[in-house]
């Protein structure tokens, strides 16, 4: 069985530390040598994506101290322990299960007195098999007509991972003939979310998806009050309009509001839930369940990778230990996620859950003080509108970001234009690698605000093209970085604490059981 102990208590750390072999990245990169460097710091992903470190600040000397930190800190039996059903979130006292709805990893998993396997699959068959139906028009509105948009109401992991992922495969699904429903999603308890999503919508061919674990979810449960409202008026019957996502055990399980219900469990986070029944409905009726299959098989591959002990042979591992080096010896606290596809304009924002959630937490494992950095900061945009906004910051500011490019050679539409000798896509190509090089090299100037000091480290994710298949890869190799670094950081990865007070002073204000200062900010806005 592994032993937990935080990072400042490991010997391999100390040494990590106390190395001063820095890599002098815009030297390695522009001499003779360079080349070689691009080369030998690339790891194969799955789905025919590649991880490239070369313009990181590591060398050889690093990668063997980082390998003794991982072996030490026994990443991949943590890992292995997780996938085989141990109790891994400490604070709510479950196991950790969003790798086992893409498949069996190690032995079988039985929770509830279920083989959790099992449980999964039935509901992507059920949903599946319903997604079929509504696509055929044998679920249909009241008048036989069939449904053409599906509307996710759901807020946080219910909305950002599906959201992301569907805006991802919206233009692949199009191309490759798989478009079946257009969606949308109501998140936001703002009146103006659900009024703007209605406004843009045929209220009578739409379908409606909501979700909520509990079934008590504050905002999703008012932007259905507000949808049925709107259905109402409409003069449609809502029951007919909804399925619900929940847990079996929620009010909205076997409700007659409903036309159907597909399950969840408590063992998937909602930010690691893009490849359960939250994300599964969503996509399998938006693009058809063969490609939410082939989305999972991909991220079935690049979880299977996690498994290597070498780090050379684990992506996410690799990316992991370079992120905390980064993080707790280099210094560096944020890290800006800068996908070179219009496809992945939400990824980042997704990201910013899935990581700022999981690993930003000051305690440890078993509730002690930490005395070292966790969870970085994580922003980003599409390139190459990022390059004309917060970029500048990036090159010239007084922190060094560190930076995570992803890149694909060919785009998903397959329409493309020449202009002045290159494509467009070979434009967006261009411009990855050349601030890849820029940040990393940079550029003297004896005008010093056309002076940049380079040296500033990154890595690039990069594949032929984004499908179905390579994304699911893409989201494991994120998860599977945030759950190495929670091991390393000796953090619960699978809580969310924080984010329950304001919902708890929340209800007080709409009880008006407030005062001082609280009563005085609700009375601000007429509350």
């Amino acid at each position: 069985m592994a032993t937990w102990n935080n990072l400042d208590t490991l010997k391999a750390f100390s040494q990590l530390s106390d190395n001063r072999d820095r890599t002098d990245i815009a030297k390695e990169l522009s001499s003779e040598t360079g080349a070689q460097r691009v080369q030998k710091y690339t790891v194969n992903m799955a789905e025919g994506l590649h991880y490239n470190y070369a313009a990181k600040e590591v060398n050889d000397t690093i990668l063997k101290i980082l390998q003794d930190l991982a072996d030490e800190a026994q990443l991949t039996e943590k890992y292995e322990e997780l996938y085989n059903g141990a109790v891994i979130n400490t604070g709510e006292k479950r196991l950790v299960l969003h790798q086992l709805t893409r498949g069996q990893l190690g032995s079988d998993v039985v929770a509830d007195g279920i083989n959790k396997r099992d449980f999964y699959t039935t509901q992507q068959k059920n949903i599946a098999e319903f997604a079929k139906k509504v696509h055929a028009g044998e679920i249909a509105n009241a008048k036989g007509e069939k449904f053409t948009t599906v509307v996710q109401i759901g807020i946080g992991g219910s909305d950002l991972g599906p959201r992301a992922m569907y805006i991802a495969l919206e233009n692949w699904a199009k191309k490759n003939n798989t478009f079946k429903m257009e969606a949308k999603f109501i998140s936001n308890v703002d009146p103006d979310d659900a009024a703007a999503v209605l406004n843009a919508i045929d209220l009578a061919h739409s379908l409606f998806i909501l979700v909520s674990k509990s079934g008590t979810t504050l905002e999703t449960l008012t932007n259905e009050m507000f949808v049925k409202e709107a259905l109402k008026k409409a003069g449609l019957d809502a029951s007919k309009h909804m399925i619900a996502v929940t847990s079996e055990t929620s009010p909205l399980a076997k409700s007659s509001d409903y036309l159907a219900a597909f399950f969840m469990d408590d063992y998937i986070g909602g930010r690691f839930s893009s490849c359960s029944a939250v994300g599964g409905a969503v996509l399998s009726l938006a693009f058809g369940p063969e490609v939410f299959a082939a989305f999972l098989d991909g991220a079935a591959k690049e979880d299977a990778l996690a498994k290597n002990r070498n780090i050379q042979e684990n992506p996410a591992m690799l990316d992991a230990l370079i992120g905390v080096y980064e993080r707790n010896v280099l210094g560096y606290g944020a890290t800006a996620v800068l996908p070179y596809s219009q496809a992945l304009s939400r990824f980042p924002a997704h990201l910013q859950q899935a990581d700022m959630e999981s690993n930003g937490k000051s305690v440890n494992r078993f509730g002690e003080p930490v005395n070292y950095q966790t969870g970085p900061l994580i922003f980003g945009e599409p390139g190459t509108n990022g390059q004309h906004s917060f970029y500048q910051l990036l090159h010239q500011g007084t922190d060094i970001i560190p930076i995570q490019f992803i890149g694909f050679k060919n785009g998903q539409c397959g329409v493309d234009v020449d202009i002045q000798g290159s494509t467009s896509q070979q434009k967006l190509c261009a411009n990855v690698v050349a601030q890849i090089m820029a940040f990393a090299c940079g550029k003297e100037d004896s005008n010093r605000n056309k002076n940049f000091a380079g040296h500033r480290p990154s890595s690039i994710i990069y594949g032929e093209s984004l499908t179905p298949a390579s994304l699911g890869a893409l989201l494991s190799h994120f998860e599977n970085k945030i759950m190495f670094q929670g091991f390393l950081w000796n953090v619960n990865s699978f809580d969310q604490e924080g984010v329950q007070l304001g919902k708890v002073l929340a209800k007080k204000v709409l009880a008006h059981e407030t005062e001082g200062a609280l009563k005085c900010y609700s009375e601000l806005f007429g509350i």
